[in-house]
């Protein structure tokens, strides 16, 4: 619970604690606080024992953590074999040099030689759109038709 409080923050609030309540009444509030912690604690786990109980014997292995949406995704990522074999059969460093490899034999086909030989040009051109080159502008005298009444 009070995982991340520092030496300095413990000092401030102990600090704190003498100048509200003084020195004299610090160590039953303390008891107070620490007996409350303590019932509220066993509530929480009575409840939780109540309602693991009352779920049943189909729910025998729920947290109450995976309630957390982060917990259950883990969870589900991880206890999945569809997925833990999915993760190990794709190797993204293979993918991404298939990727690479593809995108240098298509500039390289479509890039000019000056030496064309004729083993060069008897292998298959890539067709297909240049996504690297823009979209010529359409001629300022075609345009298209435009309509006031039908907007």
């Amino acid at each position: 619970m009070f995982n991340d409080i520092g030496a300095l923050e413990l000092v401030t609030i102990v600090v704190l604690g003498i100048l509200v309540f003084g020195p004299d009444k610090l160590p039953k509030v303390i008891q107070d606080v620490t007996g409350f912690i303590r019932k509220v604690r066993a509530f929480s786990d009575s409840a939780k024992q109540d309602i693991r109980s009352e779920l049943g014997p189909d729910f025998k292995d729920f947290e109450f953590e995976d309630l957390n949406p982060k917990t259950f995704i883990r969870k589900q990522l991880t206890e999945n074999e569809d997925l833990k074999e999915i993760r190990t059969s794709f190797d993204l460093r293979k993918e991404l040099s298939d990727v690479s490899d593809a995108v240098k034999s298509s500039e390289a086909g479509a890039a000019p030689t000056s030496s064309a030989t004729p083993a060069a040009s008897a292998t298959p051109a890539v067709t297909g759109p240049d996504l690297l080159k823009k979209p010529a502008a359409p001629a300022p005298d075609v345009r298209a038709r435009f309509d006031a009444d039908a907007t």
